[in-house]
Order: structure tokens, then sequence, then C-alpha cells
């Protein structure tokens, strides 16, 4: 899996799901039984809310004080120990030929790249050339040059198992690498088409760090012995002590960094919100804190959102929050019952639960792969049809008693347990929510909260569970990057089918050939007729029952222009600063 940003699963997982948005409150008052509606009207969804730098109107100067998770051990984001707070340095700090717009769209980022040509559709073998800026070099002084493409694609490519590299899709494709008419030029021919080529080499290392399995296994920190090609560099570096400081790049062709300094520093949830208030930080995440805070979600975003100096920007993030239903497991074997069971989940009352307390549109999801505002999206979930869920559950044999209690089968009740991370208010409220809908259907549901560290570990890997709630992140190649969340489990050497991402343990050959064709496929018309194909079968399968967009807030220091929440777009370093008084 990959989420734009190559990190381990399990750490993306936790981030997206483990840590999210808003606080909880009491458990959703009874309701009265109805059928939901099959593809509910949804609110306009915006994904991100930076405010725009004007580059004119930031001065030139001053320091930012940026609050993370961690001071990350590596900045190589396809070493299994990456996390998000790898790639959001890494980006700061390597090559990204193209970047993704606002609505997950791929644009080339003309630092690094004048141009970049591919063959026309149906013409094989494909092959992409691109040309790198003519003043694009490593903090060495070296020029970024087809050996770094030719050496990165190794490590990622799967041909050489002495790599312990997170291996993202597109990479196994690529049949050669050459240097084209002149040391700018890179062409990339592949063995058998890509649609989403413009995902590769986002962020590209320099050859020295990928060129051998020693080297690419290496911790990355940065600094002088590691270099680097962005408008900063690292002047510090020390996850021990929780902080790294980039300076701007002296060597650095493109439009120069307004600020002098940024400071990354490792800041628990709970001493953010402390340290915005008394001027020690600028930026900062509170999605985790507001979500952990123990009191009514309105309150704390009201806090957070009061917090002296500050701006609070909030908005849907790109985290798909779904309900999955464990295909293994008991009863949840039967696929009537898993869509019956979808049927009966309505999507607008768990996004009311999670989204409504923070001011954000309560838009439920309809799609398993795209965000509300990405390009293709639609709602698919009539791909269920529209029959009534208790008709489709007497269908499937769970009969609902005289006295209105749990439908049972054969004398056992249906009776399944719902999974969240402890410590989410969110998800426990959107849990609530959804265990309340199938208990209308007839489905006894306990809630259960698992230790997040455990959750992926002990639950979801191993199968312990029968319905969880967590997030998924969406990304601008969603044909690649989600593949191993639906992918049909193989067996292992044991004859045991072995999920990888795949929680649900429910696949098909056809949606695995669904996901290749649409990869493969370089029309982008052609690829999202693919990705619809892709969603409704997964939707007939039973698979997962996408909700809500996770919710981000951030809090900003009045006067820094240029950060919010980002969305699919990446912070723009170099743009990001102070106002210029007056402006």
């Amino acid at each position: 899996m990959r989420a734009r940003l190559p990190v381990a699963a399990a750490a993306l997982l936790l981030a997206l799901g483990a840590t999210s948005g808003c606080l909880g409150g009491p458990g959703p008052a009874a309701r009265t039984a109805r059928t939901p509606d099959p593809a509910p009207p949804a609110p306009a969804v915006v994904t991100g809310d930076v405010r725009p730098a004007d580059r004119a109107a930031v001065r030139d100067g001053g320091a930012l004080h940026w609050a993370v998770d961690a001071v990350p051990a590596t900045l190589n984001v396809y070493q299994p120990a990456a996390t998000a707070d790898s790639a959001l340095l890494a980006h700061a700090l390597y090559p990204a030929l193209f970047r993704p717009d606002a609505h997950g769209e791929w644009t080339p980022d003309e630092d690094y790249l004048t141009a970049a040509e591919a063959t026309p559709p149906g013409q094989l073998p494909q092959a992409v050339t691109y040309h790198l800026a003519p003043r694009a070099v490593w903090s060495d002084g070296t020029p970024l040059s087809a050996a770094d493409f030719v050496a990165q694609r190794a490590a990622l490519s799967g041909l050489d198992p002495a790599y312990s590299a997170v291996r993202p899709a597109g990479y196994a494709d690529i049949d050669s690498i050459v240097q084209g008419a002149d040391p700018r030029e890179v062409k990339v021919t592949f063995r058998q088409p890509y649609g989403e080529w413009r995902a590769l080499f986002d962020p590209l290392y320099p050859a020295a760090e990928t060129a051998t399995a020693a080297a690419f296994g290496r911790p990355l920190p940065g600094g002088a012995a590691h270099p680097t090609a962005g408008p900063f560099r690292v002047s510090g570096y020390d996850p021990a002590a929780g902080r790294a400081t980039l300076v701007r790049n002296p060597n650095w062709w493109g439009d120069p960094a307004k600020a002098d300094r940024i400071d990354f520093l490792a800041t628990p949830a709970e001493r953010r919100g402390p340290e915005l208030a008394e001027g020690t930080l600028d930026l900062a995440p509170l999605t985790t804190a507001v979500d952990r805070a123990g009191a009514d979600a309105a309150e704390a975003v009201r806090r957070a959102g009061a917090l002296p100096g500050t701006t609070l920007h909030r908005a849907a993030g790109t985290g798909l929050t779904q309900l999955t239903l464990n295909a293994a497991r008991g009863p949840l074997t039967d696929p009537a019952l898993r869509r019956a069971l979808a049927r009966a989940v309505d999507r607008r009352h768990a996004a009311d639960a999670a989204l409504t307390p923070l001011g954000l549109p309560a838009a439920p999801l309809g799609h398993h792969l795209l965000t509300g505002d990405q390009a293709g999206y639609r709602d698919n979930a009539d791909a269920l049809g529209t029959a009534d869920p208790g008709r489709m559950l007497d269908a499937a044999g769970w009969r609902r008693p005289a006295d209105g209690g749990a439908r049972a089968r054969d004398g056992h009740p249906l009776a399944l347990t719902l999974l969240v991370p402890a410590g989410s208010a969110t998800l426990r409220r959107a849990a609530d929510a959804v265990a309340a809908d199938l208990g209308t259907a007839g489905a006894a549901v306990r809630v259960a909260e698992a230790p997040p560290d455990a959750f992926v570990r002990d639950h979801l890997a191993t199968g312990d569970f029968d319905l969880a709630l967590f997030s998924w992140p969406a990304g601008p190649g969603p044909a690649g990057e989600q593949r191993p969340v639906y992918a049909k489990p193989r067996p292992g050497p044991d004859g045991t089918p072995v999920p990888g991402s795949n929680y649900a343990r429910a696949g098909t050959e056809e949606i695995d050939r669904l996901f290749d064709r649409a990869a493969a496929e370089p029309d982008p018309a052609a690829r999202q007729a693919l990705l619809q194909e892709t969603d409704v079968r997964i939707w007939q399968l039973g698979h997962s029952v996408p909700l809500f967009q996770r919710p981000e807030l951030v809090a900003v220091r009045d006067g820094l222009t240029g950060a919010g929440v980002w969305g699919f777009t990446r912070p723009q370093l170099r743009d990001i600063g102070w106002s210029v008084p007056n402006s």
C-alpha cells in the first residue's frame, strides 16, 4: 500500500484511524427503524484548507517552529521503518518530479522537471522521457541524472531480495532506464504499460543512497554526508532530542525559501495547545489532541479555535474511514450476509456523528478508492441494490424472533463485535452510530476497543475481529496504491491464505484484474471507467463500507501564510513564511 507516501502500512493505518480528529460524547439515541438511502446526497466535500501563499506578501527571513509526532530515524520513505514524519521532511529535501494538486491530480514540478513525454496510448512499448531542469543538482553539486533513476528502480522493483523495501506499485513494470539525448534526458521504458507513471520517483533519492542494498538499508538522516536537493538543507538532526532543523540551501536554483529556518519539534499531542498559547510553536496538527481531550467534541474544538494568536484550520482529510467486515470469520463468510449488513449501515448517520461536532459538513462517502472531491468520484453504494436490509437478512436465513430481539439462524444469534482503536473518540462515536444501525436491522453489535499498538498487529493482521473501523489513505494513484487493500488473499507456503493488507480477507480474481487493467491504462477516462467498475465490484462483494473522510485540524500562528490542512497537496516549504506587516 502506498498513500502518496510509501511508509509502512501499519503506521499509516493508525495515523489515519486511531488518531482521528474530533472528540466523542454519549452514544446515539435509539432511532426509528428505516431503510437507509442507497446513495444519499452529500454536501460538497473540500479536501484540505490552506490559504495560498502570495510570495510578494511574505517577508524574507524569520523562523518557523513546527510540531511533529517524532523526528524520524530515517528520511528514506521506502524503508519499512519510515513514518508520516519521514515523508513530511523527505518532501522538503528531495525531488518530486510531479506534485499532487488539491484534487489529487499530478502536476509537473518545474523546479525539477521541464517536461515529460509519454508514448501515445496503445503504442508499445510504453516509454516516458523526462527532461530534468538544467540547474537541478544535489547539494554536493552532482547533477540529477539517469543514474539516480536506475538505482532507485533497482531498489524498489523487487528483483533483488537483498533490498528490504516497501515496494510501491509501478517499479516492477519498468524494463529499462537509460540516458537520452543528453545528460538531462532520462528515458524509462516499461515492459508492460503503467498508466500511473507520474507517481513514480516520488521522492527521488541520489544514487549513492539506493545503489546497493547496504546503502539503502542504512538510516537516512540527511546532513552533509547525505546529499539532498531542495530549497532547504539539514543543519541539525537529532531524533533522540526530538529536533530537526532545516535552513536555506545556498545552492538552491529555484525561488528562494522565505523563512531562514524551520525547526521540526517532537511535541506530544497534549502539549501542543499549551505551547501554541505560549508562542513556542507556530504550526501544530491538533487532530489527536482534540480527539483525546476527554470532553464534549464541540467544546474541545472551541478551545482549540480560541488559542491566542492562532487560526484553526479544519477540513476533510485524505483518509477514507470505512467499516471492514471480516469475510473469514463465522457467519460473515456468507457474502449475502455481508451485503445485507452493508445495506443496513446509514453512512450519513456515521458521518454526522463524526463530523458535525467539528463544524464540518456531514458528508457520507460512497467510494472505496476516491475522496469526495477527487476526479471521478461518485457514490456507488447503489451497487448493493435498493432492497430493504431486513428482507435481505431474511433471505440470507437470519430471522427475527417475535420478541424483536437479535436475528438468528439455525439457533445461532447474529451477534458481532465491532473493534475500534482505543482513545479515538471520533471512531467510537462513528462505531456507536454503526452499531445502532445494525441493531435496528436485527444484529446484536458490541463495540470493543483495542490498544492502538495492538489494533493492527494482534487483531486486523491475525483476523481476530468481526467488524472493524479504521481509515485507509487515498492518493493520486488509486489503481496502484489501493490494490493491496482489496487483492484476493493468496495461499502461503502452508496453504493458508495470506491477507497482506486486505484485512477483510475478501477478494476475487475479477477485482484483481480490474485493478491491473486500471493501473496499465494510459488513457485517464478509460482508467476512471475501470476504477468505477472496480469499486462497484468491491461494494457487491461486501468487503467494506466507506463512511466518511477523516477530519483534520491544524492550528497556525496568525501571520504565517501557506500553511493549514494540506489534503492532497504538500507543504511548499519555500513559500511558507511570515506576512509583511499590513499586507
